[in-house]
């Protein structure tokens, strides 16, 4: 049974600190491969300026290249909107009897868990957190509740403080941000014109 974590996310775009944190949890947190599942739209987010999601799946499979041990998923454009995460945890497993997963998340999102669909049935797998150091845990019972009875591994990840925000942002105002970005995804952005200032 191969232990694969799964990585969800918007992507909008993937940058190297997706790539960073990845890469550790195959290197150093025990994982075998990480999928990065590319969900169509996040319940708890707004949805403005999120590319297609075709685009967005094009360049984390940019991004992994030929990785045995980093893929990208699409499996959520096949299930309802918007994804909840323990569907498509259940929908994954059926498809796929010879992996064990578990969830990769950062700190902050760790501590939005009481507000997910069916989290109990969610913290019956492991997770694996990234730091977040600005996140704050919220003063929550039916949080502190969950996280009690969770197999929760918290690992030494290294801290970039990139998000897609940002590079959107620097992309808007005209900034080179190909440092952020891997070389192939980068060229795909400028390729296609995606965050550019179009006033």
């Amino acid at each position: 049974m191969a232990k694969t974590g799964l990585y969800f996310g918007s992507f909008n775009p993937i940058h190297i600190g997706h790539i960073a944190i990845a890469g550790y949890m195959t290197e150093f947190a025990g994982l075998e491969q990480i999928w990065f599942v590319v969900s169509p739209h996040n319940p708890l987010k707004k949805k403005e300026a999120l590319l297609a999601g075709h685009h967005r799946l094009d360049m984390v499979n940019l991004a992994t290249g030929n990785s045995d041990r980093l893929k990208a998923s699409d499996i959520e454009f096949r299930l309802p909107v918007p994804s909840y995460t323990i569907d498509t945890l259940a929908f994954i497993e059926e498809k796929h009897p010879r992996h064990t997963f578990c969830l990769v998340m950062g700190e902050d999102n760790l501590y939005t868990l009481h507000k997910w669909k069916n989290p109990e049935a969610l913290l019956r797998h492991p997770i694996y957190v990234y730091p977040r150091p600005a996140s704050v845990k919220p003063q929550s019972p039916l949080l502190d509740r969950l996280l009690s009875s969770a197999e929760i591994h918290f690992v030494n990840a290294p801290l970039m403080d990139i998000s897609g925000t940002f590079i959107r942002s620097g992309v808007k105002q005209g900034k080179n941000m190909s440092y952020f970005v891997p070389p192939q995804v980068w060229k795909y952005i400028t390729d296609m014109h995606f965050y550019e200032n179009r006033r």
